[in-house]
């Protein structure tokens, strides 16, 4: 499996062995969202080295979490029922480190499987179920999504498409996800740029997806 071996005997010790090494549950992460040939991976996780990234994906093999597949006269790589098992620890990881979050630097991009998940770490489908089927067009620098909401569900789907509201955001979209600016500042300021659609819609999306800072 692989190479880290803490010598010690429990759960947690095994899980870290498994996942704990760098970039191994981000793969874990980009293929919760669903399966993917190895460029995509690749380009999903544009700062890992090819020769990592060959090593993650066959000890994440060895353990039993992924498996290769042929789908339409190509491999991908997609998560065994043992691999999907850990989608709410990556979703708890994520609301964890939600919190952690500052101003993002420079270099720091938003790619469409990390803010997918994002996105289903901040859904709240409680409130979700009170309120009216919502699609919204979402644009996140590279990342086009369409998300749609309905009956307490969440949808994401890379593109564009028909949405009662499309927008356009920076990373700064985590500050009307935590509660931090309101719907109404978020426009205001430039954080949120409406493309179309009712702007007032932002409120609930706002309350759709939350997670507090």
């Amino acid at each position: 499996m692989a190479a880290r071996d803490y010598g010690q005997y429990s759960g947690i010790t095994r899980a870290m062995e498994l996942v704990g090494e760098r970039w191994a549950l981000l793969i874990v992460r980009d293929l919760l969202v669903g399966p993917r040939r190895y460029g995509e991976l690749g380009a999903g996780l544009p700062r890992i080295p090819s020769n990592i990234l060959a090593a993650r994906l066959k000890e994440l093999q060895a353990a039993g979490i992924i498996r290769r597949a042929p789908r339409s006269r190509v491999i991908v790589y997609e998560l065994t029922p043992y691999g999907r098992e850990l989608e709410p620890v990556v979703l708890a990881l994520g609301a964890w480190g939600f919190k952690a979050l500052d101003e993002p630097r420079e270099e720091q991009i938003i790619t469409p499987d990390s803010m997918t998940m994002d996105l289903r770490t901040a859904f709240r489908p409680l409130v979700a179920a009170g309120l009216p089927a919502t699609a919204y067009a979402a644009r996140f620098g590279v990342a086009e999504l369409l998300i749609r909401v309905e009956g307490g569900e969440l949808d994401v789907s890379r593109g564009d498409g028909e949405a009662d509201l499309a927008f356009a955001a920076g990373p700064d979209i985590r500050r009307l996800i935590s509660g931090q600016l309101a719907p109404e500042r978020a426009i205001s300021t430039g954080v949120v740029e409406v493309l179309r659609g009712r702007g007032e819609l932002l409120t609930r999306f706002a309350s759709t997806f939350h997670i507090a800072a």
